[in-house]
């Protein structure tokens, strides 16, 4: 059926090719490439997960640099099925003699494809994708792997103790803005050069209570070993005795920065507050005061050199390096 949709002329050698990138906000993509019969027939990547490594820059990339020597077993005429995102590698793969199929895109202005143009999209969504796939592994999974999670004891206790903070008022915010700290003028220092010998020494138990869960303490060594080893270096200023302030680096915007405040003392955290979207809440709390918290009370007095994140960078392919000239010397399979 693959063949009959893609390719009336059944006599002809079609090639379905399917470069999918699945991606998700803590991992790189990975290429994965099928032919017309459904078997992979590689895996390539993975690639950085950022705008410079969309998914046709990757299959830019994965041609202009002849991965795995891949120019030698495409030829002009081949088909490659490709998803929207791939609209950016037309021109390549007309240029190289290959014909593409893609969903069409609805044109501006219009509400509805028109059904010839409906018609032919459906030919193209109808060969499996990578969501097929994922459909039959999640399957197997449930028939022969034990649950991802399960219920324990402590979870009515977590639930209870998340209701009754949901009753309550962000006293810290509060405080901030009826003294205006967050508009008064602040004395920058690195943290590495701030006594804080005060603040409280936490446990990973005490951690999780905090921060409801354990989502936002995966977090925090990756993202404070990004400013500790980065240009941006977590800054402080102490507000008084018990009460700092902290400038921290957006997790997603590069030109955003966000001030937090952390009160305590010697034995404990007395609240939190930070001036991001979700930073006034006290269920939990936003991933730039976990941060905080995590590396004050906890990171720093248990990890001496880096925090226990390995850099993966040296494996990790940037779709938006492309050599000036690759020839067939160059290809992999030499």
């Amino acid at each position: 059926m693959r063949n009959m949709l893609i390719s009336p002329d059944l006599t002809r050698r079609p090639f379905g090719i399917f470069v999918l990138v699945w991606r998700d906000i803590s991992v790189t993509p990975l290429s994965e490439i099928f032919s017309q019969h459904g078997h992979y027939m590689s895996v390539l990547g993975p690639y950085l997960s950022d705008g410079k490594s969309n998914d046709a820059k990757i299959l830019n990339h994965i041609i202009n640099t002849n991965v795995e020597d891949i120019k030698s077993y495409v030829h002009p005429g081949d088909i490659f099925v490709v998803d929207r995102g791939f609209r950016d590698s037309l021109q390549l793969l007309e240029d190289l003699g290959i014909q593409s199929k893609m969903p069409s895109f609805l044109p501006k202005g219009e509400t509805q494809f028109q059904t010839e143009v409906a018609n032919t999209s459906r030919f193209v969504t109808k060969v499996p994708f990578i969501g097929d796939f994922v459909q039959i592994i999640c399957a197997v999974c449930n028939k022969y792997l034990p649950p991802l999670s399960s219920s324990c004891s402590d979870d009515d206790r977590l639930a209870q103790h998340m209701l009754q903070l949901a009753t309550q008022e962000n006293s810290l915010k509060t405080e901030i803005e009826e003294s205006n700290l967050d508009k008064s003028r602040a004395v920058w220092v690195p943290v590495s050069d701030t006594d804080l010998e005060d603040f409280p020494r936490l446990t990973e138990d005490i951690l999780r209570t905090l921060t409801c869960g354990v989502y936002q303490l995966k977090l925090c060594p990756g993202y404070i070993q990004e400013h500790l080893e980065g240009d941006e270096d977590i800054r402080v200023h102490k507000e008084r005795s018990g009460l700092i302030r902290v400038r921290l680096q957006s997790r997603h915007v590069s030109a955003k920065q966000y001030n937090l405040w952390i009160k305590f003392n010697n034995y404990e955290i007395l609240g939190w507050y930070c001036k991001c979207r979700s930073g006034s809440r006290i269920v939990g709390m936003c991933a730039h005061c976990a941060a905080v918290i995590w590396y004050l009370g906890y990171g720093k007095h248990r990890f001496l050199g880096a925090l226990g994140v390995r850099d993966w960078s040296e494996y990790v392919d940037d779709a938006s390096v492309v050599p000036t000239t690759v020839d067939s010397s160059d290809s992999d399979s030499d």
